[in-house]
């Protein structure tokens, strides 16, 4: 087998290798239970749907003063090797079972995408970096700065490490500072133009601190958290009230049966979805709030005609070059980052063994023919025949073709939207998304000004010890582009042209948000508009993903929402004394 052919299917192996785990540490919240011990009607102060990057740090700020419900439709992050041990990793990604703490579902554009369901959401299945929102998206989002920035510290104190860097890393982030992505701004977590070394919720022992160890903070005797326990409606009061309000939710536990949680008495409970950029307005939908003509359609009955629910929909595309390398390098996940004036930020992982560690010597980790994202087979041939002979092909592999890196670039915005719509009434299925990538030709430049600086970087000096002199970039180019990486069709000798080049091999970095936006769905307050008792609080409400990663801000707007809702309910409890 040749270089090319070798190293296009390695470059499958190395591509998302950064990625679900889970921190080791097996935390026993006392306040932690499976649905199916739940009652069948209770009560509380709020109740938030989503114990995902933003439910949980909410979650543990409302319970010092009130009662939580926080309902999770996945399971626990601790406890489970396959999440757990870095070395795993493949065993997670190959898990297609109801029960695995991840959701894959495929793009109308033919990307492979995957959505959270665990505690923690995708705080447990991303590459881990962290990275604060620039100044200016604080300002033009109309935050309080000042809470901003105690509310990243908070998020801080347990999730936030800072990584450790050696050869592949430096090599990276030498380069961009060889080729112009100036200054050389060190290590920090805030977001400026140049380059730097970001945080990453990777402690020193490499291991993941997630979303849900934000619980931590958490008044154990204030809050509830159930475990398998989705949400199938939201229920609203319309009779005698002025416009419609929520008062309870419906959920069921995993034997099935149907739970009830109501809001206690009183205009101050509220219940608030976090169940990310594609739960959340199809919550909405599922419980009579979004545009009529599509929740008749699925005889839903309509609570408000919201025509915005499920629009502004958008995924920053992310395109990457697999470089091979002549020379061992390490495992590393996202460390570096170069932000450029021109909207697209690069960053970088490497590896030296892609095939899933010893504790699964088949699997191939993220090659793995089981998984999906990067399959050697399409999703629709995988039969048990067509699996055993991708592995048995990988098996024939030069461990050679396991080494090696990618660097890859993905743009700011984007300016590019879709929309979302349902599948079926079951909130258990994925919707169907369309985010129209590069629609927007100010998206497409700003790939093909990233993936000329990728070039400049395999090419610069700082690189040198890292790629092979016979495998020029036209040919790393034409590798990638050959590699299945989405279900787009492919097209001959792309390195011709960087536009179709960024077409071709568009994925996702997992940081698809909007769907439920401030200004269209919710006010500034995040309280959804045109009913009342009812907040959206996660990436769905965002118009621009904030950073370079959207994880550090979403963990932040938990918190920091928390405080004010507890501030304006303090306030106005003391007002009414």
């Amino acid at each position: 087998m040749g270089w090319w052919r070798l190293f296009g299917a390695a470059f499958a192996g190395i591509l998302f290798f950064h990625g679900f785990c889970a921190s080791e540490k097996a935390l026993n919240y006392t306040f932690m239970h499976n649905a199916t011990s739940a009652p069948s009607i209770s009560y509380y102060d709020y109740i938030i749907v989503g114990g995902g990057t933003a439910g949980c740090p909410l979650a543990a700020t409302l319970s010092q003063n009130y009662s939580v419900l926080l309902l999770e439709r996945g399971g626990s992050p601790y406890g489970n090797p396959n999440i757990s041990n870095l070395a795993a990793f493949g065993a997670a990604l190959s898990d297609l079972s109801p029960t695995s703490p991840s959701q894959r579902f495929i793009s109308e554009d033919g990307v492979i995408n995957a959505r959270a369901r665990v505690l923690g959401g995708a705080s447990c299945l991303n590459a881990g970096f962290y990275s604060r929102a620039a100044p200016y998206y604080v300002r033009q989002v109309g935050w309080d700065g000042r809470l901003v920035n105690e509310s990243y510290q908070w998020v801080e104190r347990v999730v936030a490490f800072e990584p450790p860097m050696r050869q592949w890393q430096s090599a990276v982030r030498d380069g961009l500072v060889e080729v112009g992505v100036l200054p050389n701004n060190g290590f920090t977590y805030d977001h400026m133009y140049g380059t730097k070394v970001g945080g990453t919720i990777f402690d020193e022992d490499g291991h993941r601190h997630t979303a849900a160890d934000l619980l931590e903070y958490a008044n154990p005797s204030a809050l509830t958290v159930l475990l398998h326990a989705p949400v199938h409606k939201i229920l609203f009061r319309t009779k005698g009230v002025s416009r419609p309000r929520a008062h309870g939710v419906v959920f069921r536990d995993s034997s099935g049966a149907k739970h009830k949680a109501y809001l206690k008495n009183g205009t101050k409970s509220e219940i608030i979805v976090s169940s990310g950029a594609l739960g959340s307005p199809q919550l909405l939908m599922l419980s009579g709030v979004g545009p009529a003509d599509q929740l008749k359609a699925h005889n839903i009955t309509l609570v408000l005609d919201q025509p915005w629910v499920g629009r502004g929909m958008s995924d920053n595309p992310m395109n990457a070059i697999f470089i091979p390398s002549p020379v061992p390098v390490e495992v590393s996940l996202i460390q570096v980052v170069g932000i450029t004036h021109f909207g697209s930020y690069i960053e970088a992982a490497s590896g030296a063994n892609f095939a899933g560690g010893s504790t699964s010597p088949r699997d191939y980790g993220m090659l793995s023919p089981k998984i999906g994202q990067l399959s050697t087979v399409p999703p629709k041939e995988r039969t048990p025949e067509a699996l055993a002979k991708a592995v048995e092909l990988m098996d024939s592999l030069d461990q050679a073709a396991f080494r090696g890196g990618f660097i890859l670039e993905k743009i700011m915005g984007p300016s590019s939207t879709g929309h979302l719509e349902l599948r079926t009434r079951n909130p258990n299925d994925n919707p169907s998304v369309t985010f129209n990538y590069f629609q927007d030709p100010q998206d497409l430049q700003r790939c093909v000004q990233g993936i000329s600086i990728i070039e400049q970087i395999i090419e610069s000096n700082a690189f040198s010890t890292f790629r092979f002199d016979n495998l020029p970039v036209p040919t790393l180019l034409n590798m990638t582009a050959g590699s299945p990486i989405n279900l787009l069709p492919k097209h001959a000798n792309t390195s011709t042209s960087l536009e179709q080049f960024c077409k071709d091999t568009v994925m996702t970095i997992w940081h698809y948000h909007g769907g439920c936006q401030v200004g269209r769905v919710v006010d500034d307050d995040h309280k959804v508009l045109g009913v009342d008792a009812l907040r959206v609080i996660d990436g769905s409400t965002f118009n621009f993903s904030p950073g370079t990663n959207p994880q550090a801000t979403v963990m932040m707007l938990g918190r920091y929402m928390g405080i004010r809702i507890l501030s304006e309910r303090l306030a106005g409890d003391d007002d009414s004394k």
